[in-house]
């Protein structure tokens, strides 16, 4: 597992709740459609995210944790999931300095992301 991300319609909510309970602190990132993402440090070093789905592309998304894993080569790896059962949620896409990122509903259900991060 890569990263984790928790997916919010509140942001703030999940920031204060974790700054009281584990002492994460957070910095925002701005996205391209205005929005801000929240990458949260423990102890100074980079540890999950909040991602906000307060915006009309999200309605209907419900909140929860949504687990990244790394892998060699994101199209190639998505070609074979979907071979495989799996369906791709979204384009495969990619974020400066971070990856290129596929969001998947693997066979059974089950939400997954995967990331072969930048270099």
């Amino acid at each position: 597992f890569h990263w984790n991300e928790l997916m919010t319609p509140d942001p703030e909510r999940a920031k204060q709740f974790y700054q009281k309970t584990i002492g994460w602190t957070f910095e925002g990132m701005p996205m391209e459609d205005g929005a801000t993402y929240w990458v949260a440090y423990a102890d100074g070093e980079m540890a999950a995210g909040i991602f906000p789905t307060n915006r009309p592309a999200f309605e209907g998304v419900p909140e929860g944790w949504m687990s990244y894993l790394a892998v060699d080569d994101v199209d190639a790896r998505v070609k074979a999931a979907m071979a495989a059962g799996a369906q791709l949620m979204r384009p495969i896409f990619d974020v400066p300095h971070v990856g290129r990122i596929a969001i998947l509903t693997e066979p059974g259900g089950a939400g997954i992301g995967w990331i072969t991060p930048a270099d």
